[in-house]
């Protein structure tokens, strides 16, 4: 059978699966989580170059 005849199948609820909307918003669920991701990866690796860099050697005095 062909893809996009066992596709229309899906879609029109003759067959199981996934129809093509369900398909369209996973890919762009998918596509938001690795960006999401990434950019958690860039902040935390920022905050690990902050720390480096923003603490004092020894640690900090105690506040009064």
């Amino acid at each position: 059978m062909y893809v996009w005849r066992r596709q229309h199948l899906i879609d029109t609820g003759q067959l199981p699966g996934t129809t093509s909307a369900g398909q369209s918003e996973l890919a762009v669920a998918r596509k938001r989580i690795a960006e999401l991701e990434a950019e958690s990866a860039i902040h935390r690796r920022a905050a690990e170059l902050l720390g480096e860099v923003t603490s004092p050697k020894g640690g900090s005095k105690p506040s009064v």
